[in-house]
């Protein structure tokens, strides 16, 4: 039967090749490659037969036959015989040469038949070809084609024919008329020349040693004949391709003469082709070998052709490479290798001609020859010994090129030099300083050609260049000496800035080098070299850059490792401690960036170093030297002012150092001189100098500055320095600020005992010239100086004794600074500084007038309240000096208050600020009261009271603050509670407290005081009551009334948060405080009439309200059947009438009760008319349970009701939550639906009025006051509350619901139980439905048991089994399957009566997609490992039978949850599976494995828990562990992979059930999902190929034969690809 099989399967493979499909044709021939594996023969007859009997098969389909029977032959070439062989032989030479015409995909399978036989049967495929292959006769071009190939294939094999091939071959040369035939035969021609080359460098192998070179001379001589006289002539480019790459190979097999002779013409003639042909690398690589044959035959005349030569390849060199046109870069390469070669053989007349062409300004010529250069220095090293000088030389012009690309070129031509020993050359250090030059180059720099294009990126040749010099100091030994010490010119001229960070880096590695070879002997040897720079010079080049680590690349760190290393040379005495702290300054740059580190810390690190460094050296005179050069080095740094400011930081820090006086007067006279004060960090950084320079020098400082402010140049004349003679009246404003501040800085820095001698006699008194100013950067420069002396002599320990006699003058001065500022910008220091300037002036004696005072205190306060503030997002640099000012006017005030700390004192300060703390400008509100805060706090702090005294202004002060805890604006609610607070401690002093004393009634207003952030309305408000109750508590009676008069006159704020504040705080005040108020109630009461009748302000209509609560105490029936008069929806004023009522917790218990009643006695809900013209009616809310709901959650979110929901939670809970069944879905009052739509749009109503919505926050508000806020959180997480309005969700909000109570109110529970047990008897199915649905889920949670319900509840639950609602005994099943989870160790006692209740409800209904046999199953699936074994055995297999069905439903679900208890049915017999049950496991898998290609994740994920349960019944442990490795969950599956596996050990261990399984996968050959079909055959594929062919009885193999033929008809291409692939595997039965 095996051959007839194995030709059917081919057949039917075959037929199905025409498929339209890629990959369904791709797998028909991985088939019949698989068919050729195990019967290569046999498979290869049948496609040999089927493209004979298929005459008129389309050649693409022929193509793939003929490509899977090359690929049977390649792979079983040693197993085919000579009788199929020849078949196969004359089979592809009859499809390769059946039609004239070219069809290359074809012919070329054909052909590649052939060369595969032809690997082992050459002979026979020669013979075939040489039949077709006749002299005078122009053969197929693949026969050519076909020949060519298999001598590259088969070279030992097919050399030998050769001979004979190229004399029958030549004379066809002639007789090839067309283009296409002339190319094939070039090809051949190449490609014989190639195979001939390898045999004869490999005779050593070859089966014929004596085959010489000259045997093939004169047929390849004649071939060139033809090819180079004839064919390159073409107009066809293909062919002069072709012609010229054939060329290359032959040129080493033409006789030497024959070449010297022929070389004349032929490289001419190659080289024409560069400008025939845009892709040139084939000409390239021809023209190569030609030049190595040569070469190799010592040609004369190459020497004539050399001119040409190199001008053509040079021409090909200076084309531009694009580097995404691989052809160009590989004809690049071989040019390359043509001057290699013209290298070695003319070194002389190849630089002659190369180095003039540097010359040149054409871009591409330079980087050409550049390039060119680079390669024959490092190709041809030998010969370019004795031309170093020579190449050095004529570098000189393109070192002077801009272009970047002539600057990547020549960076590495001289990185090739360094390797090679030029740069050691005369002229070398012209290349290293090139090097340096371009590591310069700053990063983000481009060049722009005239013609627009931009080049690249000049970081590109920085980079290039930083890397050459690493490379060239680390790793080419030789250069050290040519580097060091040369590199170090570098380092200080400013043009080589942006190099220091690859030059020091290179220097510290050729340091170091130097260092491990003579460790005791200086680095640098100076022996008269003037280039080098100085120690002196070094250091505080590299000092200064420091200041700047990051710029550069990190020119920070490399700096400081280059000083460390050259220790010994700046200094022999720095070595150990440099050793120390520069290794701390490079730990501190390692743990900050460039956007952490603090540029002021760091400049402070250095600084200190540097004045360490001194102090370890203590050599004035080298201390001097080295001051001397930092001065030198100054007008470098002009173009860094952030580097120059930081070097005048250490030019006086040196200064200070030195011991010369002499030398500290004269260089702080050349810095006058010399200082470019029109540059603003120049002029701070000069000030800085002074200043440091005055810690040691104070006394030559202020004479140096002395001398200066005495010179003509201070009074705009011409002075004693020609520097200044030109200069405007705005320049010598700026050599004034200068001048004033070097004096802020000399007293901010001199020694305190110093500075106070001096402050008015020498600092002072120069400074007060300039106060007449109007040149804002001068007054800033004076206010600036003037603070720092202030604080200079403030900080000075005899500051007490100090009398300041132009302190007031000096205020004034600073007062009109103030004042010019402009009162809506904030845009300079000034004012800051001035104030700061005016706190310390006001702490020195004389003491400051009242009026003074009070004037200071005005302007400071309109200077900078009025201030806008920055648009959002907008603030910035103005942000940070807004705050540095208010903190500055903070200061100033608290030193005036400290001189007046009385109650008048205070209440002068809060009289200046109270126009700021009622302003309509919120952010001048803030401001006040942020001010306000500070100040009382101050006087708080430094409170003394040394006599009982009344704080007779309290009330007023309280008055004024506290209605501001409501204010807008949060930090303005924030400080004002801070205000009353200290207000309140203030008064507990006055009364006798200590200081330290702390009032528990007054500390809450802390905690109230971070509550206020949020803006909702009801927190502010009951922030406001509870302050008020604080303040009622702490108030003196004496103040009560002015504090309630204040009050009264706050309802009319323009802010009406805090004329609402204002209302609660009055009614606050009334309740704890009225019985203090018995003569002034009628005045009161009288107030609040009258605002009622007024004003139509809600909060004050709500206030007065708020008051008659008490009627409700009296008459509650009567006012609550009132208010549920009201129309609905309720408004606002309604609302806080019934949240009214709750204040009174036993009051609160009545209307609640009352409530409750009304809503329960009334029917829920009508049914319209409507419903008699549709299939649902129409439900519409009755108007009583539905305004009583409204009203219960009304009351209930007031926080007083708590007491009284607790009281009545459990028919609260249960009332409201039937209440919410009964409303889902329930509609409005027509009426009502008209009067929502208008608040809605109005806005009237306080809240949306709908049925069940209104229910359940009613029911939200029970669970808040009955203090179960966790049941709430719980069921929001869970999205439970917007569930139970859903029709859709209604279940799913009560289980959440449920579950929440049992795990955050068990306790709760039995009462609620209780009242919900009734509902069971309910006429309304939707209350039955909810309550069975809630104490369902109850029994999930173990807190039923522990509270004794479970027995109840169960019962309870099995009366509702027989309820008429299908929802009703759905959710009973699900309750007493949830027994599992919640009491699982209940279960076994109530085995019988579970799994009873779980198998009626299988049988439940009739339909195939039953609810409630759908919950059946899932509660099985729970029950089943808990239940006794005796009560499962009796069920096991009627469930089985009964769930078995459900595998293949068309609904996801039953498919999931039936899948899943067949898992827990296997689970369940572990260990004990009887036969019966097994059968139904074997029966089981196959749907199993398929669906585990389920397009629903959730089925596909319940087939991987089933299997890996059925494992271990199968009794199989490799199989069971192949389904434990592969699907566990949530790892990923290769289905190939794992059905292969599983298959293995199926077939292994059950060889028996092969029918079984293949007969049960066949069904699902029809399945309606695709991906299921196609693994259907996919594993009966696996199932064939591992079992043993034995057993192919088991398989009717006509029928699955004939199905899978069936499939490969498929619609799916994914289906026709599996049929394929098993079809090829059937091949194990033939």
């Amino acid at each position: 039967m095996s051959e007839p099989y194995v030709k059917k399967l081919s057949t039917i493979l075959l037929d199905s090749v025409t498929d339209k499909d890629p990959l369904v044709q791709e797998q028909v021939c991985s088939a019949l490659c698989a068919l050729g594996e195990s019967q290569p023969e046999e498979t290869l007859s049948a496609c040999e037969e089927h493209l004979r009997q298929h005459e008129k098969l389309a050649h693409p389909y022929r193509t793939m036959i003929l490509r899977a029977m090359e690929t049977i032959v390649s792979n079983h070439i040693s197993e085919l015989d000579k009788d199929m062989t020849r078949a196969i032989i004359l089979l592809a030479s009859s499809e390769m040469t059946k039609v004239k015409d070219l069809v290359s995909d074809w012919q070329q399978a054909a052909s590649s038949v052939l060369v595969a036989v032809g690997k082992r049967f050459v002979g026979m495929v020669m013979e075939e070809m040489l039949g077709k292959f006749q002299p005078g006769v122009l053969p197929h071009c693949f026969v050519v084609q076909t020949l060519a190939n298999l001598s590259v294939f088969n070279v030992f094999g097919m050399v030998p024919f050769l001979t004979s091939v190229l004399s029958t071959m030549l004379p066809m040369l002639g007789m090839a008329k067309h283009d296409s035939m002339r190319v094939v035969f070039c090809c051949a021609l190449q490609r014989f020349s190639e195979s001939t080359l390898e045999y004869l460098a490999n005779l050593d192998q070859a089966p014929d040693p004596t085959v010489r070179k000259d045997t093939f001379a004169s047929d390849i001589s004649s071939a060139y004949d033809t090819l180079f006289h004839h064919w390159l002539q073409s107009r066809e480019a293909k062919l002069r391709l072709a012609v010229v790459e054939a060329l290359g190979p032959m040129s080493h097999l033409l006789p030497s003469e024959k070449l010297e002779e022929q070389l004349p013409k032929l490289l001419p003639g190659v080289l024409a082709l560069y400008k025939k042909h845009a892709e040139t690398s084939h000409v390239s690589k021809s023209l190569g070998q030609i030049l190595e044959a040569a070469v190799s035959v010592g040609s004369r005349t190459l020497e004539v052709q050399l001119d040409s030569l190199l001008a053509a390849l040079h021409a090909q060199i200076c084309v531009p490479v694009e580097t995404s046109s691989p052809l160009v870069t590989s004809n690049q390469k071989e040019v390359l290798r043509c001057f290699t070669v013209l290298a070695c053989c003319s070194p002389e007349r190849l630089l002659a001609f190369l180095l003039p062409k540097l010359d040149t300004s054409n871009e591409r010529t330079r980087v050409g020859t550049l390039q060119v250069l680079r390669h024959i220095i490092n190709s041809a090293a030998a010969q370019m010994e004795v031309k170093k000088p020579f190449i050095l030389s004529s570098m000189r012009l393109p070192l002077l090129d801009p272009n970047s690309k002539v600057k990547r070129a020549v960076v590495q031509v001289i990185s090739a030099m360094a390797h090679h020993g030029y740069l050691e050359q005369p002229g070398g250090e012209a290349m290293l300083e090139y090097i340096v030059q371009q590591c310069a180059l700053p990063p983000e720099a481009q060049h722009q050609k005239p013609s627009g294009e931009v080049e690249p990126p000049a970081d590109s040749v920085r980079d290039i260049s930083v890397s050459t010099l690493y490379l060239v100091s680390t790793t080419v030994d030789r250069m050290s000496d040519v580097l060091w010490p040369h590199l170090l010119q570098f380092l200080t001229p400013v043009r080589f800035t942006g190099a220091l960070t690859p030059l020091c880096r290179s220097l510290v590695h050729l340091a170091q080098k130097r260092q491990e070879a003579a460790a005791e002997a200086p680095l640098i040897q100076y022996d008269g070299n003037v280039t080098l720079p100085s120690p002196y010079a070094i250091a505080t080049r590299l000092l200064t850059v420091s200041s700047s680590p990051y710029l550069g690349g990190g020119r920070g760190a490399a700096s400081l490792c280059l000083l460390n290393v050259l220790h010994r040379d700046i200094h022999p005495s720095l070595g150990q401690r440099w050793a120390t702290t520069i290794a701390l300054l490079l730990e501190y740059l390692e743990e900050h960036t460039e956007k952490t580190l603090s540029q002021k810390e760091w400049e402070e690190k250095l600084l200190v170093f540097l004045r360490d460094s001194l102090a370890v050296v203590s050599d004035n005179t080298w201390i001097c030297q080295l001051s001397l050069e930092m001065c030198k080095q100054l007008p470098c740094y002009n173009g860094t002012p952030q580097e120059k400011n930081f070097l005048y930081k250490c030019v006086g820090t040196t200064l200070g150092a030195a011991s010369s006086k002499d030398v500290v007067r004269k260089l702080l006279q050349e810095l006058l001189e010399t200082a470019r004060y029109q540059e603003e960090a120049e002029r701070e950084g000069l000030a800085c100098c002074f200043g440091i320079c005055a810690i040691s020098h104070l006394d030559d400082t202020l004479a140096q500055l002395e001398d200066f402010v005495r010179s003509d140049v201070f009074r705009k004349s011409i002075g004693i320095f020609n520097i200044f003679k030109d200069r405007s009246d705005n320049d010598v404003d700026k050599v004034k600020g200068t001048l004033i501040l070097c004096y802020g800085h000399v007293a901010a820095q001199a020694p305190r005992e110093l500075v106070l001698a001096r402050a008015e006699s020498d600092i002072l008194r120069n400074m007060f010239q300039c106060f007449s100013t109007k040149d804002p950067g001068l007054q800033l420069c004076l206010v600036q100086s003037v603070c720092m002396v202030c604080q200079a002599i403030c900080s000075s320990a005899q500051a007490g004794s100090f009398h300041f006699t132009r302190k007031a003058e000096l205020v004034a001065q600073m007062m009109d600074f103030i004042k010019a500022e402009p009162p809506d910008s904030l845009r300079t220091p000034i004012r800051k500084k001035a104030m700061l300037a005016c706190t310390h002036l006001v702490s020195l004696e004389p003491e400051l007038e009242e009026q003074v005072q009070s004037d200071i205190i005005h302007s400071c306060l309109h200077s900078v309240m009025a201030v806008p503030p920055e648009p959002e997002g907008e603030g910035g640099p103005q942000e940070f000096l807004y705050l540095d000012t208010m903190h500055a006017l903070e200061d100033l005030l608290r030193s005036i208050l400290r001189r007046n700390m009385t109650p008048q004192g205070l209440q002068l300060m809060v009289e200046h600020l109270s126009p700021w703390i009622k302003s309509p400008r919120g952010y001048e509100r803030v401001r006040a009261l942020g001010l306000s805060a500070c100040l009382l706090q101050f006087f708080l702090e430094h409170l003394h009271v040394s006599a009982l005294v009344p704080f007779h202004n309290l009330g007023l002060l309280v008055g004024l603050f506290s209605p501001r805890c409501a204010d807008l604006w949060p930090a303005t609610r924030q400080e004002a509670v801070s205000c009353v607070y200290s207000l309140l401690y203030l008064q507990l002093g006055y009364e006798g407290f200590s200081r330290d004393y702390r009032d528990d009634v007054a500390e809450r207003l802390l905690t109230l005081r971070d509550g206020l952030v949020h803006p909702d309305p009801a927190i502010l408000f009951h922030a406001c009551h509870s302050i008020a109750q604080i303040i009622a508590k702490r108030l003196p009676p004496d103040q009560l009334i002015n504090l309630l008069l204040t009050l009264f006159e706050s309802l009319g704020d323009p802010d009406k948060n805090c004329s609402r504040a204002a209302t609660v705080m009055i009614n606050c005040l009334l309740k704890e405080r009225g019985s203090m108020l018995l003569e002034k109630v009628p005045e009161i009461m009288s107030v609040l009439r009258s605002r009622l009748q007024e004003t139509r302000e809600e909060h004050v209509l709500q206030s007065a309200q708020h008051s008659v609560y008490v009627l409700a105490s009296q008459h509650c029936v009567a006012v609550v059947t009132s208010l549920l008069g009201s129309p609905l929806p309720f408004d606002s004023h309604t609302c806080s009438l019934w949240r009214a009522l709750a204040v009174e917790p036993g009051l609160s218990a009545q209307v609640l009760g009352l409530l409750l009643e009304r809503m329960s006695r009334d029917v829920p809900f009508k049914e319209s008319r409507a419903f008699l013209l549709s299939s649902t009616p129409d439900r519409v809310a009755t108007l009583l349970p539905l305004a009583a709901t409204c009203a219960l959650h009304e009351v209930m979110s007031a926080p007083a009701s708590g007491p009284a929901v607790t009281e009545l939670y459990p028919q609260l809970f249960a009332g409201l939550l039937l209440r919410v069944s009964c409303t889902v879905g329930v509609q409005l009052p027509r009426n009502l639906q008209a009067k929502e739509r208008r608040a809605s749009s109005s806005a009237l109503a306080s809240r949306t009025l709908d049925p069940c919505s209104t229910a359940v926050d009613a029911l939200r508000a029970v669970l808040l006051r009955g203090g179960s806020e966790d049941v709430v959180q719980r069921v929001e997480l869970e999205g439970g509350w917007e569930l139970l309005s859903t029709s859709a969700g209604h279940e799913d909000g009560v289980a959440r619901l449920a579950s929440a109570m049992a795990k955050c109110a068990g306790p709760r529970l039995p009462l609620v139980m209780k009242a919900l047990l009734g509902a069971h008897s309910s006429v309304y199915e939707a209350q039955r439905v909810t309550s069975t649905a809630f104490l369902a889920e109850l029994l999930t949670s173990n807190v039923v048991n522990d509270l004794m319900l479970l027995e109840s509840l169960l019962d309870n639950l099995a009366a509702r089994q027989k309820d008429p609602c299908a929802s009703v005994r759905r959710l009973v099943l699900r309750g007493l399957a949830n027994l599992a989870s919640g009491s699982p160790d209940k279960v076994r006692a109530h085995g019988p009566q579970l799994l009873t209740a779980m198998i009626s409800g299988l049988d439940d209904g009739d339909g195939p997609h039953s609810l409630v046999a759908l919950e059946a199953m899932a509660g099985l699936a729970k029950l089943l490992g808990l239940v006794e074994p005796e009560d499962l055995r009796a069920v096991l297999l009627h469930t089985a039978f009964r769930i078995r069905p459900f595998f293949d439903s068309e609904k996801v679900e039953f498919r999931s949850v039936s899948i899943r208890l067949f898992g827990h049915l296997n689970k369940a017999c572990h260990g004990g599976c009887e036969d019966v049950f097994l059968e139904q496991v074997v029966g089981g898998l196959v749907p199993l494995l398929l669906h585990l290609r389920d397009p629903q994740a959730s089925v596909a994920a319940a087939c991987r828990f089933a299997l890996r349960m059925c494992g271990p019944n199968l009794e199989c442990e490799e199989l069971a562990d192949v389904f434990q490795k592969h699907l566990q969950d949530g790892r990923g599956l290769h289905f190939g992979e794992f059905l292969n596996a599983a298959c293995k050990h199926l077939m292994c261990y059950f060889p028996d059930l092969l029918g079984r399984l293949v007969s049960t996968s066949l069904f699902y050959f029809k399945s309606s999902w695709e991906d299921v079909r196609a693994a259907a055959p996919m594993l009966t594929g696996f199932l064939v190929l591992h079992v043993e062919p034995q057993q192919q009885s088991q398989v009717d193999l006509e029928q699955l034969t004939a199905a899978l033929q069936l499939l490969l008809k498929d619609p799916a291409p994914k289906v026709r690809v599996k049929a394929a692939e098993t079809l090829g595997r059937l091949v194990k039965f033939a």
